[in-house]
């Protein structure tokens, strides 16, 4: 957790964009790995990338259950909240523009963009993770960066 929990709580985050929910998807990411023990790993990126899988694949779910419950979307409010709550972001600041405009984005190009952007994850490292063909990851990445460029110009 001390070496990949900063990569799986910012796939959280930025996926289910509240707080809570994604303090509830790492931690279902990081119990799913403490029970894995038939899985063997063949290195240390092998291991982030299967924890970035399941980070994506709890997201996925909890996403997948909200929107049962309720037809309604996620509140617009909620991530001025959470970007408000850390003492380490200035209001106005370059960082926090472009948090909001990768909050904005869709899944996909989201979760892709930030693999490749952040992660440094190539374009077929992310279809493995994805499980998507190698060319929809390299336009749900460029789509990506066009509408990112687009918000902060």
């Amino acid at each position: 957790m001390e070496r990949h929990g900063d990569t799986v709580w910012r796939v959280c985050l930025l996926s289910l964009r509240h707080e809570a929910d994604a303090q509830d998807a790492f931690q279902d990411t990081f119990m799913r790995y403490a029970l894995a023990d038939a899985t063997a790993f063949e290195g240390d990126e092998h291991r982030k990338a299967w924890l970035i899988r399941v980070a994506t694949n709890a997201c996925r779910d909890m996403l997948r259950r909200a929107s049962r419950r309720t037809n309604v979307g996620l509140d617009e409010g909620l991530d001025q909240l959470v970007a408000a709550s850390d003492p380490e972001e200035q209001p106005g600041s370059a960082v926090h523009e472009v948090i909001d405009a990768m909050r904005a984005l869709d899944d996909p190009p989201r979760t892709p963009l930030y693999l490749a952007l952040y992660e440094g994850y190539t374009a077929p490292e992310i279809a493995a993770l994805v499980d998507a063909p190698v060319n929809t990851v390299y336009s749900w990445i460029s789509r990506g960066r066009k509408q990112l460029k687009e918000v902060l110009a």
